[in-house]
């Protein structure tokens, strides 16, 4: 499971960050603890959830560089594109839904971007996490808004969020992706 965003205290409560959240909140939950290794540029933690081999991965490139790290761990561990999970913020869902995929498109996100162009593939699974898209303000441009951190009103529900992203990890990996999808494909609080 690959977690998306920037390394460094300035960025750690951004939009972007959410999938280094969600890893950690996963690890936490599963009582792992991430070590740096600098030969994957990365935050790297093993586990095991359902009794399948899990390892998390922060990579520490940036964003838009992070196909690199992914890169290097997928071809030193010999994992297959379909084991991959990628964990990542997304503009055009609502800040509240999750959406699992087996496949698609970059979509216009950098962190995507790097790891199809790294990986010559675009058939890999991944949790895309909705933050919204930023309606307040016309002036304001997608990077600044990403790179922002949420408003006190949205804190509460980004907690959800990553509970739910957490449970909906841990589905995926005991009952498959069509499960996890029929499950978890939908607004926080929808039954």
């Amino acid at each position: 499971m690959v977690g998306l965003g920037n390394p460094g205290l300035k960025y750690e409560f951004t939009r972007h960050n959410i999938g280094f959240r969600i890893l950690d909140n996963l690890a936490q939950d599963i009582r792992i603890e991430f070590k740096k290794v600098k030969s994957y540029y990365s935050l790297i933690s093993r586990g095991k959830i359902n009794n399948h081999k899990i390892i998390l991965l922060k990579p520490q490139t940036f964003m838009n560089l992070s196909g690199r790290a992914v890169s290097k761990i997928a071809s030193y561990y010999k994992i297959s594109f379909s084991d991959l999970l990628i964990v990542y913020d997304d503009l055009n869902l609502e800040l509240g839904q999750i959406r699992i995929r087996k496949r698609g498109s970059a979509g216009g996100h950098k962190g995507i971007e790097s790891i199809i162009q790294f990986l010559g593939h675009e058939e890999i699974p991944r949790l895309k996490i909705g933050i919204g898209r930023p309606f307040t303000s016309p002036n304001l441009d997608y990077i600044s808004y990403v790179l922002s951190g949420f408003e006190v009103e949205e804190r509460e529900k980004v907690k959800g969020i990553i509970t739910l992203s957490t449970e909906a990890i841990k589905s995926i990996i005991k009952n498959g992706f069509k499960e996890a999808m029929r499950k978890y494909n939908k607004k926080l609080g929808e039954s």
